[in-house]
């Protein structure tokens, strides 16, 4: 009788071990398959996230601020005007901020012993125009002024002053003048409506004075 019943107990470890090893393949299947349902998962969130940016970022584009410019001499006096025309979907613009562009980056320029310091090229404007400095809040420079807000189909004056020749320069005011009498006024335009991502656009304005107001406009793009 021991003998059987110990028969019966190898046999029933068996089986036991047998199960056990089958719970294991089973348990690294599960796992395996988990995995892959995680990655797929993962995958396709990820492409859903994609296609949903790309939707995002063509609707932004079509959004783009109909913005343009063009300057103007009336009795003496040099003005930009500043025109948005839609598209009317976007309703008002809650925010238009103008920055006056060099003729070209001179952030990164070497300093040399007796030429102009880093702060003296960021303190002159290299172009023919700036704003109006303590008009339309524009700053000590005339580089920039304060945002202002613009429905569509409306336009905004904003008054220029020629610009400053640096203490470096040598060659005197006329010369200066004369330097860029025929360049383009150049601008960042950064434009803000309330629920969108913001707008970076850039204007290279020519000089047009004198024209009728029926003019062609320069757009920003």
């Amino acid at each position: 009788m021991d003998i059987v019943e110990g028969g019966i107990a190898a046999i029933a470890a068996g089986f036991s071990g047998v199960a056990a090893i089958a719970a294991m393949k089973a348990a690294k299947s599960a796992d395996r398959n988990s995995h892959a349902a995680n990655r797929t998962a993962k995958f396709a969130y990820q492409t859903a996230e994609s296609v949903a940016q790309i939707e995002r970022d063509r609707w932004h584009h079509e959004l783009t601020p109909k913005v343009a410019f063009r300057m103007t001499k009336e009795r003496g006096h040099v003005e930009l005007l500043v025109q948005y025309s839609g598209p009317s979907s976007l309703g008002r613009l809650t925010a238009l901020l103008l920055r006056v562009r060099d003729d070209r980056d001179r952030s990164n320029d070497p300093v040399l012993g007796g030429g102009p310091t880093a702060e003296e090229r960021a303190n002159t404007i290299y172009g023919p125009y700036r704003f109006r400095h303590s008009t339309n809040g524009a700053d000590e420079i005339g580089r920039s002024v304060e945002p202002f807000s613009l429905p569509p189909g409306e336009e905004y004056r904003l008054a220029l002053d020629p610009t400053l020749p640096p203490r470096y320069y040598g060659r005197g005011t006329d010369q200066w003048e004369k330097d860029w009498r025929d360049s383009e006024l150049r601008l960042w335009v950064d434009c803000h409506v309330e629920s969108h991502k913001s707008w970076s656009l850039t204007a290279d304005i020519p000089q047009r004075l004198g024209e009728s107001p029926s003019g062609r406009w320069t757009a920003a793009r």
